[in-house]
């Protein structure tokens, strides 16, 4: 239970960095203040839990046809639902939007490879 709880922790965390980094680098992605980093963190992990599952099996022909790169789109797409659910959370344009969710995947990625906690099975 106390596992489950850290790993959930620190994937909230690593959202959350990953989110000040996209912050950092794009002018038109911007969160007002601290608290909506926490908010937004949470509320990205919500949707891709929930949302993008499903939207991911709808877009699946469109997904097939562009090799995956339509996946793009719907990172995108989920960004600007998490932006407009947040309202201290502003992602303006869609190219922003897909910039956006294209260096969120890669930092969050990133970060949890070195944030990654051993396995049981790693052990020789």
């Amino acid at each position: 239970m106390f596992k489950r709880l850290l790993i959930l922790l620190m994937k909230l965390a690593v959202n959350a960095l990953a989110l000040l980094v996209v912050d950092s680098l794009f002018d038109n992605i911007w969160l007002d203040n601290p608290r909506a980093t926490l908010f937004a963190a949470v509320a990205l992990a919500l949707v891709n839990t929930f949302v993008r599952p499903l939207v991911a099996v709808l877009t699946l022909p469109f997904n097939v046809l562009t090799l995956g790169l339509f996946t793009l789109v719907v990172n995108a797409a989920m960004l600007k639902l998490v932006s407009w659910l947040i309202p201290a959370f502003h992602v303006e344009g869609f190219w922003t939007a897909v910039g956006g969710a294209l260096v969120l995947s890669f930092v969050s990625a990133l970060l949890n490879v070195f944030l990654k906690p051993e396995s049981k099975h790693a052990r020789g």
